[in-house]
């Protein structure tokens, strides 16, 4: 069986690039991310930094808790997840 997992989008990583709503194959949060960066080569330096972890200021949520692995992304994903992915905004 493959698990497939729901990805959405913060409307501001949608500025940038198009990144819209999907259903991506994986039982991780990484395998997910490579799957979908398969598709979408660009989406990887806004969300993962030189050394594959998440960038500082990019969250994840697999449906309401945010991931407990931000370096290695080795957290589960079940077949109807839902991912969220989303930057951090800062300022005044």
């Amino acid at each position: 069986m493959v698990v497939v997992a729901r990805v959405a989008f913060t409307t501001n990583l949608q500025r940038y690039l198009a990144c819209p709503v999907g259903d991506v194959p994986g039982g991780s949060v990484r395998v997910v991310l490579d799957n979908l960066f398969a598709a979408n080569p660009r989406l990887r330096s806004y969300i993962l930094d030189d050394q594959g972890s998440l960038r500082r200021h990019v969250h994840i949520y697999v449906n309401d808790a945010r991931i407990a692995d931000a370096k290695r992304l080795t957290d589960a994903v079940r077949d109807d997840d839902e991912i969220f992915v989303f930057q951090a905004l800062t300022g005044g």
